[in-house]
């Protein structure tokens, strides 16, 4: 069983529950996921099962999010779930403020992560630090933030604005929520997280776990095919058994003799490798010694 699942996370699941439930519905050891979501967070959760693990990087690394973001608030994890240690009524912010405020988020900018959050710093998760009272320098990140738009705004004394945040791997919708409050003379904080979009998964098509465990019941089942879930790649199509025989080998295959689609695809980048009736693995164009060749990356057999 090798493939994707477009799951639906609920609150109060960490992904790594997620995984460890899917692996006993589907009685399979070979599961990851795509894209750590927090367990206060609901949304979509990519989830590969078997050899797809092994594709996870190579899926799109769009991500979109609606937010809840509470301003005159300051927690210790930058969401609702953690301490408050700053509590001050902002109800004189405007939305207008708030319009003039989100486009400095907008673009390549400098984040600094959450201290409750995976990231390691000298071979520990900072969450864990931060538990044990640890004070950390966090390492800041470059991300990239597409577009943030208003959906709502909700004046009051602690005001909340709902968003709609387009981004790129990486980004932490919490230091947004943090940051934001900053920028505007008081402090902020995440009220509510929904990942809408993720690696190519859109929430529409998502399922739940117990949806999951519904399906496999009943025989019904099917994960994702795993050239479905990297749509986005052009294609190497492989229909010569020989080429087959030599890519599950591990072997480099010259360009010309394979086929790319779409015909004008930039040769830079990974392409997905496929035959007539499966997904091959993932492959990359190199000059090597004055030739083209089609190098695995990885090799599903």
């Amino acid at each position: 069983m090798d493939g994707f699942i477009n799951l639906k996370k609920l609150p109060g699941w960490t992904s790594h529950d997620c995984v460890a439930k899917v692996r006993r519905i589907l009685n399979t050891k070979k599961v990851g996921h795509g894209g750590t979501l927090d367990p206060a967070a609901v949304g979509v959760l990519p989830i590969a099962i078997g050899q797809a693990t092994r594709l996870l990087q190579y899926l799109p690394a769009g991500k979109a999010y609606r937010a809840v973001i509470r301003l005159g608030v300051e927690t210790t994890t930058d969401d609702l779930a953690g301490e408050i240690i700053y509590s001050e009524p902002v109800s004189d912010l405007t939305i207008e403020q708030i319009q003039a405020a989100l486009p400095k988020f907008i673009g390549e900018i400098v984040q600094t992560p959450p201290m409750y959050s995976a990231i390691q710093v000298n071979g520990q998760r900072l969450y864990k630090l931060a538990r044990a009272g640890e004070v950390i320098d966090v390492p800041t990140r470059q991300v990239n933030i597409q577009s943030i738009d208003i959906l709502n705004w909700t004046p009051g004394d602690f005001p909340e604005v709902e968003v709609q945040i387009a981004c790129g791997g990486g980004t932490y919708i919490r230091s947004i929520a943090r940051d934001l409050g900053v920028k505007l003379g008081t402090k902020g904080v995440l009220a509510f997280l929904e990942r809408n979009a993720s690696c190519g998964f859109q929430l529409p098509d998502s399922i739940t776990l117990e949806e999951l465990e519904q399906q496999q019941q009943a025989g019904t089942f099917t994960p994702i095919l795993p050239d479905r879930g990297l749509a986005d790649l052009p294609a190497v199509i492989l229909t010569d058994a020989e080429l087959v025989k030599f890519w599950s080998q591990g072997k480099r295959l010259p360009v010309s003799s394979i086929k790319i689609t779409p015909v004008n695809s930039d040769l830079n980048g990974y392409f997905k490798v496929i035959s007539e009736d499966r997904c091959l693995g993932i492959g990359e164009i190199k000059s090597i010694e004055g030739q083209y060749l089609l190098v695995p990356q990885a090799v599903l057999m």
